[in-house]
């Protein structure tokens, strides 16, 4: 035995309780959930993604009720959010398309509520709380997060609430409300791009979110490497006034790319003006959605239509990847799906088409992957998890679950529930496919 000298042991013993400290503050906040696991930021190199020196390719889901389940406050959606991600994790599901914007009033029809901004410039504190929470969360488990910051469509209040405050009169409602007009809520929504007061009050919730700090992490949005890239909003478009969209486009991007360093923009677009807008500098991968029954190609009651449908979806995404092999950027299959067998919404109604379809899509995104094309990456629509509708086929209301749908559509449409056991197994196998692209 070694006998150590006063000075000695005093040395060792201050060693010996700084080690300690140290172990209970890291172990602090590992429980409190405070610590984001050193990584590098998704970038793009050509018609690439790459994390540090190795292609991210990816296949993900569209979780885009996580912040509202998320909230302070909200005990049960909170440990049902947990319950989510770890599933979607053990599946290799490891990439989120969230909303990071949804605007009040909380009483307007067909909303998530509650909304991120019930009013002009005041925010829910326990949902902005919540969308922290989920990055949090997401860093814990090496997720990615692709926030969309606002929406063309009503479902999230989006284009057509900020017009509504900036005085452009009231929303004229689509399907399903009572003689709802898509066309005539389409021409309300393109009066955003040129109208100064509309786009203001956006420029403002964008500030807001891109200079936010989490406040659970406490780490800037600005600096966290769990979040991929910035979405302006879902499916922005215009039919009319292509010219003020783009250059809305442009001029938002270019905000974002000054307040923020790290990460990458992306329009959200998809449809006409896809090669014009991303092709604009400031915006750094493209997106593309296929919906075969929206877009009347395929109907459900119809089984006869569904081969159709798929060739029509596979040309679609072909006339995506040629535009981007133009482009020289990455491309990101950002929204597909489709409805059960025979249209039905419960989940106990076979899914076979549904299989099909997804087997379909995937492979021909990871074929080109995995041959270095500039298709990188899937977020299939969307994950409901251990969640049902109230009612299969209704509407959404405050006090349901969060399914895959949104408030104004069928719920269980295009739901994925934890119990499609041949889906899981389809998305695992595909996830660590992707995985293992370098």
């Amino acid at each position: 035995m070694v006998l150590l000298g006063a000075r000695d042991f005093l040395a060792k013993f201050t060693l010996m309780l700084i080690l300690l400290a140290q172990t209970l503050l890291v172990s602090r906040s590992a429980e409190a959930g405070t610590t984001i696991p050193e990584r590098e930021f998704i970038q793009v190199q050509g018609r690439h993604f790459v994390i540090g020196n190795k292609r991210y390719a990816y296949l993900g889901t569209n979780l885009w009720y996580a912040a509202n389940l998320g909230a302070e406050g909200n005990t049960q959606g909170r440990a049902r959010l947990i319950r989510e991600l770890d599933r979607l994790a053990k599946l290799g599901v490891r990439n989120l398309r969230i909303m990071a914007g949804t605007e009040g009033p909380d009483n307007a029809p067909w909303r998530i509520t509650p909304s991120m901004q019930p009013r002009p410039g005041e925010y829910n504190p326990d949902v902005l709380a919540g969308l922290d929470f989920v990055l949090a969360e997401m860093a814990k488990r090496s997720m990615y997060a692709v926030l969309c910051l606002s929406n063309y469509w009503h479902w999230s209040g989006g284009f057509a609430q900020y017009l509504e405050w900036a005085g452009a009169g009231p929303i004229p409602y689509p399907p399903p409300a009572e003689g709802g007009d898509w066309n005539q809520y389409k021409a309300y929504v393109e009066q955003f791009y040129t109208n100064t007061a509309a786009k203001a009050g956006f420029t403002r919730h964008v500030e807001t979110m891109v200079k936010r700090v989490n406040t659970i992490t406490q780490v800037a949005y600005t600096d966290d490497p769990t979040i991929m890239a910035w979405e302006l909003a879902n499916e922005p478009d215009a039919y009319n006034k292509k010219r003020a969209f783009i250059d809305w486009v442009a001029e938002t991007a270019r905000l974002i790319k000054s307040l923020d360093a790290h990460h990458l923009v992306i329009s959200g677009s998809e449809g006409d003006t896809m090669e014009d807008v991303n092709d604009l500098p400031e915006i750094d991968y493209a997106t593309t959605h296929i919906w075969v029954q929206n877009a009347g190609w395929y109907n459900p009651a119809d089984p006869k239509t569904y081969r159709d449908a798929v060739k029509k979806a596979i040309a679609s995404l072909s006339r995506s990847r040629a535009i981007m092999a133009k482009l020289g950027k990455p491309l990101v299959l950002a929204e597909f799906g489709i409805a059960r067998d025979m249209g039905r919404y419960e989940p106990e109604v076979p899914a076979t088409h549904r299989l099909h379809f997804f087997n379909k899509l995937l492979g021909r995104v990871y074929s080109a992957a995995k041959v270095s094309d500039e298709l990188a990456g899937a977020n299939f629509w969307a994950w409901s998890g251990e969640a049902r509708p109230r009612r299969p086929g209704a509407n959404w209301a405050p006090g349901d679950d969060f399914t895959g749908d949104p408030p104004h559509e069928p719920q269980g449409w295009y739901s994925v529930y934890d119990k499609d056991v041949d889906m899981t197994i389809l998305l695992k196998r595909y996830a660590g496919l992707f995985r293992k692209i370098q």
